[in-house]
């Protein structure tokens, strides 16, 4: 068999850790994708659309480490590239794979199908330069490995997509075979001297305070660090809060831990903790408008010390080049043998009370978001992942109180509704044996339902709770307006749909508590397929968070123009 460049994408696809990538057929990458079906080891999942595709690698690069989708010229990847600009905004190393003309039409003057009717191509590769970190195009065999390593190399160092077009008529010529992956793989290691400046400095940041403590942010699993954060805690004694995006990333059990930070609608007493501290530590914080509440809980200053995967900033100095994990371990190593700081988590202890568990609701009385809220929590483990969609999902998430090893997974910085269901098809695809919860609004729910015919075709026991408040709860709670309506489907009957003669999902229609722990007990014992649980509340039955959110979002939008 002829070794071909087609091998040689898909074989360093498996090197580098994947055992599936996800695709959409069209006849500019029909090729290639014969060739990736003949590596060994590397499976081809398909999905409905190529903006599916996109957020299916993207929901697998998070519980694999990267991910791979593969579509065809401009009408399919410039669908996935808006999938791509969420993975760059949530730093995840997607490979978006885009077939291509032919090499002689390039510069030939001839106008192709499928591209906007001009005799340039280049236009989806120069809009690919703006969304992920290395984008290349090949026409020539001879060029494929350098810029494929290139491309795949730069998207692991810097945790990010990457672009790699191939002209259909190359994906089959002969290549020569991949060398070691270990030059794909292999890292710059930190500039000593600048290494040990930004210890002193920190060393100094934290000494000089008595009340210092923790805030995690969501770049701290692309930084590779969720451990090291634990064995910093440890080290320094003090209090550790989440930022919103980063639940989970750090033990819920463990004894410093005091919640999430997120400005007015903090868990109980973080907040204050916060305000009381005289030094923050923000490891890989994003501080945008939702983070920081329309920019009203925005930390800054000189008691602000901010360590993200290559930066540290502290006490008016910067230092780059340096990997945080080794800021991190040099730390740790300075501090051992010092006094603990740990005057926040003593204060914390002081003024918090127990958490209260949830009071169950009668069984009969109509649904409320509460018990909806309650009887999900009781479904967590240690083995259980939960994807919530943006809107009312991320704060009934932020309220739940996860075992050790439970994971949550949101999309705040990008915030692209429609995002959680074929995530949670990639994030399944990648993690088939730990239980998969996927939260989502009705309305979110409708720009991507196709993906759960996905799960249904490999049966996938993925568990869908689906709220059906006919609406952008999310949008009406920021600015209301008739658009805040969504035409009202059969959700849970959509099952039967995606089912058609061979499938085994389930649907639900859940009005009651006594119906919804009735649909969860079915839900946990099908394992042949998804599970849709159509949850019916109230359209203003929301949390209190999201109505004290929402309008300092919405405050935060309406700022007139600034005078010139």
């Amino acid at each position: 068999m002829t070794y071909t460049v087609g091998h040689y994408l898909g074989e360093r696809l498996a090197q580098i850790g994947l055992k599936d990538h996800f695709a959409v057929a069209g006849d500019y990458n029909l090729v290639l994708l014969d060739q990736l079906l003949e590596i060994e080891g590397l499976r081809q999942v398909y999905c409905c659309n190529e903006l599916n595709c996109g957020f299916s690698a993207e929901g697998y690069a998070r519980a694999n480490g990267a991910g791979a989708a593969v579509v065809t010229f401009s009408v399919g990847a410039l669908s996935a590239l808006n999938a791509i600009g969420g993975a760059y905004a949530e730093n995840l190393p997607v490979i978006l794979i885009s077939g291509a003309p032919n090499s002689n039409d390039h510069g030939s003057g001839h106008i192709l199908h499928h591209t906007i009717g001009t005799p340039d191509y280049g236009y989806q590769l120069e809009i690919a330069k703006r969304l992920t970190c290395a984008a290349v195009s090949i026409t020539s065999a001879d060029d494929a490995p350098v810029l494929i390593d290139h491309a795949i190399r730069t998207a692991l160092r810097e945790k990010k997509p990457a672009y790699i077009e191939i002209a259909c008529n190359v994906s089959a010529q002969p290549c020569p075979r991949p060398g070691p992956v270990g030059a794909i793989l292999a890292d710059a290691p930190s500039d000593a001297q600048t290494l040990k400046l930004a210890v002193d400095e920190l060393a100094s940041f934290i000494g000089a305070r008595k009340k210092p403590m923790l805030l995690l942010g969501s770049r701290l699993r692309a930084a590779g660090c969720e451990d090291a954060a634990i064995r910093l805690a440890d080290a320094l004694g003090c209090a550790v809060a989440t930022m919103a995006a980063a639940k989970s990333f750090f033990p819920e059990d463990h004894p410093a831990y005091i919640g999430t930070y997120w400005g007015d609608v903090s868990s109980p007493k973080a907040q204050q903790i916060f305000d009381w501290s005289d030094g923050v530590l923000c490891l890989t914080p994003v501080f945008n408008d939702y983070s920081t509440v329309g920019w009203t809980a925005w930390p800054k200053g000189d008691n602000v010390a901010l360590l993200d995967g290559r930066h540290i900033a502290a006490g008016g100095k910067a230092f780059d080049g340096i990997h945080l994990r080794d800021v991190i371990d040099a730390l740790i190593e300075r501090v051992k043998g010092q006094p603990r700081k740990d005057a926040t988590l003593v204060e914390y202890r002081r003024i918090s009370a127990p958490h209260a568990p949830a009071a169950v609701a009668s069984p009969d009385a109509p649904l409320v978001r509460a018990e909806m809220a309650r009887q999900i929590q009781n479904l967590l483990t240690s083995n259980t992942t939960v994807l919530a969609e943006t809107g009312d999902s991320w704060f009934n998430v932020m309220q739940m109180k996860l075992p050790r090893g439970a994971r949550v997974e949101l999309e705040m910085q990008w915030g692209h509704i429609g995002w959680s269901v074929p995530a949670t098809f990639g994030y399944a695809v990648a993690e088939p044996e730990r239980r998969i919860v996927t939260m989502v609004g009705d309305g979110s729910f409708q720009l991507t339902a196709q993906e759960v015919a996905q799960m249904v075709r490999l049966k996938l026991p993925v568990i869908i709770f689906l709220i059906n408040n006919r609406g952008y709860t999310i949008e009406v709670q920021i600015h209301d307006g008739p658009y805040n309506n969504v035409k009202n489907w059969d959700y849970a009957g959509l099952m039967s749909v995606f089912n058609a003669e061979d499938g085994h999902g389930k649907g639900f229609r859940a009005t009651t508590g006594a119906e919804m722990e009735k649909a969860i007990a079915a839900a946990v014992a099908n394992r042949e397929g998804p599970t849709l649980i159509e949850c019916v509340i109230d359209r203003d039955d929301c949390t209190s968070d999201l109505i004290s959110w929402g309008r300092r979002v919405a405050t935060a939008n309406a700022r007139p123009p600034a005078a010139r």
